[in-house]
């Protein structure tokens, strides 16, 4: 487990980004915190460091549950938003299957119940000590686990990019 206190929303952006060039076709980043707590911000800055475009358009998909976006590496990206969920087979009618060998970012992950992989990241995000600050911590799962520990120096505050 990795936990980082970030100054600031810049600085978690900045930790989305140093995190997208690491993931790969079929890896779930299972966002979890409480409303407002950045899950969405965090998913934006990570769908753009990919793309490659800090102007691309990323609506949050809170009534759309779901949103698509073609990365040039040729892995598809897939933001869910679970939150109006009742039921996991809900998620199955929002094509979850299919999103199997696509980078899943998942808002609300706890709304998978039975159908959350074993392999999975789990970023937290909660509030900081000032406004804008943020406590991010990041828990791996299955092969994540290892993957998390050969990343954490990269991921340290004072190793991500300023902008």
């Amino acid at each position: 487990m990795i936990t980082l206190d970030l100054a600031d929303l810049d600085a978690t952006a900045r930790l989305a980004a140093a995190l997208a060039p690491h993931l790969g076709a079929g890896d779930v980043v299972a966002l979890e915190g409480a409303l407002g707590a950045g899950k969405t911000e965090f998913a934006r800055a990570l769908i753009r460091a990919r793309l490659g475009d800090a102007t691309v358009d990323v609506p949050s998909p809170t009534f759309t549950l779901v949103q698509l976006y073609d990365d040039p590496s040729g892995v598809t990206l897939w933001h869910f938003d679970l939150y109006r969920l009742k039921d996991s087979d809900e998620v199955l009618e929002l094509g979850w299957d299919d999103s199997r060998d696509a980078v899943s970012l998942v808002e609300w992950p706890d709304r998978l119940g039975d159908l959350a992989p074993r392999d999975r990241l789990v970023v937290t995000l909660a509030s900081g000590a000032a406004a804008d600050a943020r406590r991010v911590s990041l828990i791996g799962h299955g092969d994540w686990a290892r993957r998390l520990a050969d990343l954490r120096s990269l991921l340290a505050p004072a190793s991500l990019p300023s902008k």
